[in-house]
């Protein structure tokens, strides 16, 4: 069996200076990779912001309820949430979708720290090949 992958996407963009909140918002998303690729229809990006208002609100969101005030069907709506998750931007708990951390300051401080732990074990794995080469003099 595979082990479980998150990925992690991290983008170095400039930030638009003097922006609303719209286009920051989408420069978050284009720094965090989402809605990139197939997603024309930034659907990745739509549900975020969906949960982004749900949050504002204090609540999360069923499926059904996203796919509903986005008119978007259900199976798609499913789809980007499971990507959503795997890259750990967003969480299920009993039916309903949450982002990540209850703020986006919050998700990125979430996100940098998954980051780090990636980075240290990577770096622990590293050693060891050196190790195994005769390389950690």
């Amino acid at each position: 069996m595979a082990p479980i992958a998150k990925q992690i996407t991290f983008r170095q963009i400039e930030r638009p200076r003097g922006r609303g909140a719209e286009e920051n918002l989408e420069w978050l998303f284009n720094s965090l990779g989402i809605g990139e690729g197939r997603d024309v229809d930034q659907v990745a990006r739509r549900i975020l912001a969906a949960l982004l208002y749900y949050q504002s609100v204090g609540e999360g969101a069923s499926v059904e309820k996203i796919s509903r005030d986005l008119n978007i069907s259900s199976s798609r709506v499913n789809h980007h949430i499971r990507n959503l998750v795997n890259a750990g931007v967003v969480y299920r708990h009993k039916k309903r979708i949450y982002l990540r951390g209850h703020s986006l300051q919050s998700l990125v401080k979430e996100l940098r720290k998954d980051a780090l732990r990636v980075i240290e074990d990577i770096e622990a794995a590293a050693a060891e090949i050196d190790r195994s080469f005769g390389l950690d003099k």
